[in-house]
């Protein structure tokens, strides 16, 4: 037999590293947006235990603010500082004006203030100003150049914000384009962008989308919610909601002008929880589903179907209510907070807790299109005629049939696109899916099929087995047979699930400490090798 090279202890911290580094960053990719057009915010040290608090990542500032970039300090949250657009004139024409912005806005800060991104100007691109557009690029080489001269090039990116409105098409996906009026200075800035190695960033609001095509499965589409689909002419790739269906439609664009390895970023996305009378779609309901869903989605880590497996980092559009904001009331009713700090709804982004259980307006069959909270009133669905399917898994070991047990599965022959639908509403309620992630007990068998059916019964669970929890538009039904197996127990009541949460609580707590501990050795070991 064929002797294996020994391993050299620098290749084994790498990978240890590698290992430590995997984990910590595919539990999370959500980011949050810092606006500040309000006078009524909570002072930065506040809002920094508030985020704290939470498993958000990284934020978003428009500015950069030095109270809230020295209160983020030492926290290890990531922070993205924007140059506003009526700085660009100055730092396009001026190289000396970026230095001093940099050494300003950044050297102060960095790196106790993990400054990871530079945006320059807002949706530029789309602004109509045709002299901002021409010194957006030499705006941000003149930042690059300063960030490069203080031994920061490699650690800070530069980057621009685009709405969609770039794209000159969109729908379907696959015919994605940007603007052709913009090519030239589109091919110039992603060249900058691909040397640099910067994402580009993007705006992608499914809520305007349903604005301007208010139909109810258009909602559904939009919301995470169990749909219909809808299939890609192009690729015959069917669309289960309209956030991957956005971001699909750019990364077509960038392939044509052939930038398809240049990463996507989502600087903002969101639902306002409020509206005008005469505004379609914002309501608190609606907000809690698409962030809720849109959490949960992105935590899957499927990606997109044109990028799949490769999660898009996103900010959700806003930490805060902005009650500064002109415009119609959804404007300034985007926050996952108001500025007291208290919460508008829970998307299950608190640290060691999980959103509270859907109420029937909150169901997969219940959209609210307005915005006032629909009517309660379930309506139950008839009874299946078809046989339940419970999930494969490979030598699964039965757990014997609890006589008083009642679980929601799937039914047969349901799509994986419509299984998928629902994992990705049942998880964005606030249930802890953390048993169907990587290392988690239900993990394996890794399909959609047994991922779903999982969630499916646990939100069926969680709303206290309410008819309407278990009807996810027709594709579930009850079964007294128990579907757990191996080491995966399928919940089957308030008192399972209470144990389940207790379990979960301390794997957390112990999964943490071993995080942080393989970090700490491997620094320590990594420090001897320099030595």
């Amino acid at each position: 037999m064929a002797k294996l090279p020994p391993l050299s202890l620098s290749s084994v911290v790498i990978s240890l590293l590698s290992i430590a580094f995997h984990s910590a960053w595919s539990q999370s990719y959500v980011g949050v947006n810092y606006g500040q057009v309000a006078d009524n915010l909570p002072p930065p040290p506040e809002t920094v235990k508030l985020l704290q608090s939470t498993t958000i990542m990284n934020v978003r500032m428009y500015g950069a603010d030095p109270a809230m970039i020295n209160a983020l300090a030492n926290t290890g949250i990531g922070i993205v500082v924007g140059a506003a657009n009526g700085d660009i004139p100055a730092l396009a024409t001026d190289p000396s004006h970026a230095t001093q912005w940099v050494n300003s806005n950044v050297i102060p800060f960095y790196p106790a203030s993990k400054i990871i991104l530079i945006t320059v100007g807002n949706e530029v691109m789309t602004s109509g100003d045709q002299n901002l557009i021409s010194q957006l690029l030499p705006a941000m080489q003149n930042i690059q150049n300063a960030l490069n001269a203080s031994s920061l090039g490699g650690k800070i990116k530069v980057s621009t914000v685009h709405s969609m409105a770039v794209l000159s098409q969109s729908d379907p996906p696959s015919s994605g384009a940007f603007n052709p009026a913009l090519g030239d200075a589109m091919r110039q800035l992603l060249g900058f962008q691909r040397t640099t190695g910067s994402p580009l960033a993007i705006n992608p609001y499914p809520f305007f989308a349903y604005q301007s095509d208010p139909r109810p499965e258009t909602l559904a589409f939009c919301l995470f919610q169990p749909n219909a689909g809808r299939v890609d002419s192009g690729t015959d790739i069917k669309y289960m909601n309209m956030f991957d269906a956005q971001v699909d439609a750019i990364h077509s664009a960038l392939k044509v002008l052939g930038f398809e390895d240049i990463e996507i970023v989502v600087t903002e996305t969101g639902w306002p929880s409020r509206g005008d009378s005469s505004e379609v779609g914002p309501s608190v309901v609606n907000a809690k589903a698409y962030n809720g869903g849109l959490v949960s989605h992105l935590r899957s880590m499927v990606g997109t179907p044109l990028m799949p497996g490769k999660p898009v980092d996103t900010y959700i559009f806003a930490l805060y209510d902005e009650d500064l904001k002109p415009g119609p009331t959804s404007e300034r009713s985007f926050g996952l907070y108001s500025p007291n700090m208290s919460m508008t709804y829970n998307v299950g982004l608190l640290k060691g807790s999980q959103a509270p259980s859907a109420t029937p307006s909150e169901a997969p069959s219940a959209p609210s299109t307005t915005p006032v909270t629909p009517s309660v009133t379930p309506a139950t669905p008839s009874a299946p005629a078809v046989t339940p399917v419970t999930p494969s898994a490979p030598s699964a070991t039965p757990v014997t049939p609890s006589p008083s047990g009642v679980w929601c599965v799937p039914k047969a022959g349901v799509t994986d696109a419509k299984l998928q639908a629902n994992l990705d509403y049942a998880c964005g309620q606030g249930i802890d899916c953390s048993p169907i992630q990587p290392g988690g007990a239900c993990f394996n068998p890794n399909t959609v099929a047994s991922h779903a059916a999982y969630a499916m019964n646990l939100y069926y669970q969680t709303a206290g087995r309410k008819p309407w929890a278990c009807d996810f538009m027709q594709t579930a039904t009850v079964t007294s047979s128990n579907p757990s197996y191996n080491s995966c127990t399928y919940p089957h009541g308030v008192a399972s699930l209470l144990a389940r949460k207790a379990v979960n609580n301390t794997a957390n707590i112990n999964n943490g400490w071993w995080s942080c501990c393989l970090w700490w050795c491997c620094f320590i070991m990594s420090f001897f090798l320099q030595a």
